[in-house]
């Protein structure tokens, strides 16, 4: 795991991978939550007999925001961000899902510092960043995310 306590620390990472998390299994339990969260109950999510039968994928699947949700605690096992006043998720640019995330798949984050900029104190980084899913070609996901971060100077 990456410790970065100022932009300065986190410039040096400019075009380089920051890491892997750790594997984390999709489980329906999981699923199901996230369907109770959302008020999002489609079957290929939550009717595990019927997926089996009639689904593409012969499984449940995660719902691709479960997935993106995943994103704040995979990143907090890549790097540890100290020294801060506050942190802000501030976007996802270009992401693009590729690949269905079926029930106790496993899957880890890999992230890249794409871009950082000073904007007056708060530092802004792009992360390019990939849902690996174990055992499969494809990632579930890739695309930038952008985070704001409030060093105490």
């Amino acid at each position: 795991m990456q410790i970065i306590t100022s932009h300065a620390e986190f410039e040096q990472y400019l075009g380089k991978e920051l890491g892997v998390s750790s594997w984390h299994t999709i489980t329906q339990d999981q699923i199901n939550k996230f369907a109770d969260a959302t008020l999002d109950h489609q079957w290929i999510h939550v009717d595990e007999e019927r997926a089996q039968n009639e689904g593409p994928f012969k499984a449940t699947i995660a719902h691709g925001y479960l997935t993106l949700s995943l994103i704040p605690y995979l990143w907090k096992e890549i790097v540890d961000i100290q020294n801060l006043k506050m942190e802000i998720n501030y976007g996802i640019e270009s992401l693009r899902f590729a690949q269905a995330v079926t029930v106790n798949s496993k899957v880890r984050l890999k992230a890249k510092l794409a871009s950082i900029i000073n904007l007056r104190g708060v530092t802004k980084v792009n992360m390019a960043i990939e849902m690996e899913i174990e055992d499969q070609k494809k990632p579930a996901f890739s695309g930038e995310v952008v985070f704001l971060y409030h060093f105490i100077s």
